[in-house]
């Protein structure tokens, strides 16, 4: 198994609009390492969201190669990527992207459902637990805070047990304490051997990271470690563990 999870060679990326065309991504080469945790930064228009659909297997790069966990993915098809997706990728979005009627069990339970997944309910008890959520699990989003909404997010991500974690603004629609609580869980998943890829615009988020790609004009312009890397606070670690959690582990 290579070390090399994300490869991205000679990468360019260009939309069409009419006689119009726009290079939202230019000659991008890029490496991310099993087990890394990197921000990727940049202003609007700079080409971070056009990255971010690329290794998320969302989009097709116009040039260049993009292998994903040894898989080249620019040339499969729109089923084969959706597969990959489920997959090799656990998505966390900066709005959530919870079915409203649905309690946090069943969200979580998403996942499994594309691939007739066996237990999918106690896989699902076992990633709200992750995120110390297991005593919310019949609530629906509305019964929910926000910081306790995006942990259902993350414990959908977690439910495939996928290589990859990826987060676009995770943090982005929540308060400061809460925040540092999001950004404490994907610490723990990154101590524990995920990959984590994060996408974000504020500077002390990205201080939680160990690498910092940034781009500007489509071009990768900065990539560079951490110099003093922020620990998040463990709010969740106070957390009384329901009986429920118990169970499980």
């Amino acid at each position: 198994m290579s070390e090399i999870l994300i490869d991205l060679s000679g990468v360019n990326k260009t939309y069409k609009t009419g006689t119009l065309e726009v290079k939202a991504l230019r000659n991008v080469n890029i490496q991310i390492k099993r087990g890394e945790f990197v921000a990727i930064m940049g202003p609007s228009g700079s080409g971070k969201s056009t990255f971010m659909n690329l290794i998320g297997c969302l989009d097709r790069p116009t040039q260049g190669t993009y292998s994903l966990d040894g898989i080249q993915v620019a040339s499969l098809k729109d089923d084969d990527l959706a597969e990959i997706r489920n997959q090799k990728i656990g998505f966390v979005f900066q709005t959530f992207n919870l079915l409203p009627r649905t309690t946090a069990l069943r969200n979580v339970e998403l996942p499994l459902l594309y691939n007739n997944q066996a237990n999918r309910e106690e896989r699902a008890r076992k990633a709200l637990s992750m995120v110390g959520l297991v005593d919310r699990m019949h609530h629906k989003p509305n019964e929910l805070s926000g910081g306790q909404q995006q942990r259902v997010a993350i414990a959908r991500a977690l439910v495939n047990d996928p290589p990859l974690i990826f987060g676009d603004e995770p943090t982005g629609n929540l308060d400061t304490r809460t925040s540092e609580e999001i950004m404490a869980i994907f610490q723990d998943l990154h101590a524990e051997g995920k990959t984590v890829v994060l996408v974000t615009h504020e500077e002390d988020i990205a201080e939680h990271a160990e690498r910092v790609i940034r781009f500007r004009d489509g071009r990768v312009v900065s990539d560079k470690p951490v110099d003093v890397r922020r620990i998040a606070t463990k709010i969740l670690a106070d957390m009384p563990v329901s009986e429920d959690y118990a169970e499980i582990v």
